[in-house]
């Protein structure tokens, strides 16, 4: 998502740094290729017009153009003013009050309101919650199937809802049962239809009711583009809604919604569904998107996910052999492994600053099928020759490749990043000592 927004809008602005002083007429220039680049991201027309209104005033009446560094100036203010326009900030889950906690997904039919379910349960059971699933769908019977199955595979209990019963009455009867249950929030699935219709709205308004729900959050499928922004605001007229989910984001190639939703609506867009695994539900942070849309990279996402990968104890045990000089090849295949549950080398590049426009030179950004064959070359090695590289001469090598099914080169090639990887390391831990090299892995 955004990669064609992102190049568009790198592009303007390196034109931007290569005049060196720039002068209104640049300036206007560039925000006329700013304007057509958000447009045909699918951005909201009235959004673009009042961001570029708020960009081109601030730009051309701060003495920008008499500064050493325009251009810097002209991206700080247009990162600004992305940021702003998506949130400002990251918005959580507001649970306050006495638990259990009840929120109501709502959304139309197909949107993924039920996976949603599940990956929300999953998310707030790894941030330390107690949450409880509640199949409040009895117009699509495969729902109530698909919510329990979903709750057996992340260990979350479900409410035993049948078909025949109300929904409104699963939704009550769920507080007293989550309580027993010793959950802290309740996830409450609720019905779709095809479109808005009264019988809906006339539904969800009566669970808010007696359920009397602390969040209110709108599924909503973001390859719908526009659509989606347009769902979220009539719903947000019927229900007040306290956010947005947005799913399918690894489906939408331009993510005009993403970027727009809040400002259309004034309602936070808390939380995208960026795959079809369980685990693929991550916050939204408008401040992170702008630096990846400008081509700034995101290493704060790119923390989190290491941290979520990487076992405390493993990486402070890692940092000591760094530090000690006995980082083996079994110690890179665990780093490899570690890499590989991190996501496609692709979206890792993208959050380094720098390194993100690698995908735009041919053959550099590497498959991630690169990572299962360097650890098929590290299986093929024998104990010893894991645990001291320079032991494997040229016979060795061809018979790694030859049991591995690659080639001498690839094996070449491993244990040349290796030893790279191993000196570069090694300096680190000299000049940062351990603590350093933990801060490194951490």
């Amino acid at each position: 998502m955004f990669e064609s927004l992102s190049d568009k809008l790198t592009s303007v602005f390196s034109k931007l740094r290569g005049h060196g002083k720039i002068n209104e007429s640049d300036l206007k220039a560039a925000f006329r290729e700013v304007r057509l680049a958000l447009l045909d991201a699918d951005v909201n027309y009235k959004v673009v017009k009042d961001f570029l209104f708020s960009v081109q005033e601030k730009a051309l009446g701060q003495n920008i153009l008499k500064s050493l560094t325009p251009s810097q100036q002209v991206i700080k203010i247009v990162y600004d003013e992305l940021t702003e326009m998506m949130g400002g900030s990251f918005s959580g889950l507001e649970l306050s009050g006495r638990p259990p906690w009840p929120i109501m997904l709502v959304g139309l039919q197909g949107s993924g309101k039920t996976t949603t379910a599940g990956k929300l349960a999953l998310y707030l059971k790894n941030n330390g919650r107690n949450p409880f699933l509640v199949p409040a769908d009895v117009a699509r019977p495969a729902a109530i199937t698909q919510l329990t199955r979903i709750g057996e595979e992340v260990g979350v209990p479900v409410y035993p809802s049948t078909t025949d019963m109300n929904p409104v009455d699963i939704a009550k009867a769920s507080l007293s049962a989550a309580g027993a249950a010793g959950a802290d929030t309740i996830l409450i699935d609720t019905a779709g239809r095809l479109s808005i219709n009264e019988e809906l709205m006339a539904e969800l308004a009566e669970i808010k009711k007696v359920t009397r729900s602390v969040e209110i959050l709108l599924v909503a499928d973001a390859m719908t583009g526009q659509e989606a922004v347009n769902i979220a605001n009539e719903f947000n007229q019927r229900l007040d809604l306290s956010g947005v989910i947005l799913s399918k984001i690894e489906g939408d190639a331009r993510g005009g919604a993403a970027m727009s939703i809040r400002a259309v609506t004034n309602k936070p867009l808390k939380f995208l569904g960026t795959g079809e695994k369980l685990e693929a539900l991550e916050p939204f942070h408008p401040d992170r998107l702008a630096s990846l849309i400008l081509g700034m990279g995101d290493v704060l996402s790119l923390i989190e996910k290491a941290q979520q990968v990487v076992d405390q104890d493993e990486a402070q045990q890692m940092a000591s052999k760094f530090f000690k000089g006995s980082f083996t090849l079994n110690d890179f295949r665990k780093q490899l492994k570690s890499l590989k549950k991190m996501g496609s080398i692709e979206s890792i590049l993208s959050m380094v600053p720098g390194l993100g426009k690698l995908k735009q030179i041919k053959n550099a950004t590497p498959d991630d099928s690169v990572l299962d064959k360097l650890s098929a070359i590290i299986d093929s090695m024998t104990f010893e020759e894991r645990q001291d590289h320079t032991i494997i001469d040229a016979s060795r090598r061809r018979r790694i490749a030859k049991g591995s099914g690659t080639t001498i080169a690839d094996v070449n090639g491993l244990l040349k990043n290796y030893a790279d990887s191993y000196k570069f390391l090694r300096q680190a831990s000299k000049k940062g000592g351990l603590d350093g090299l933990r801060r490194f892995f951490m």
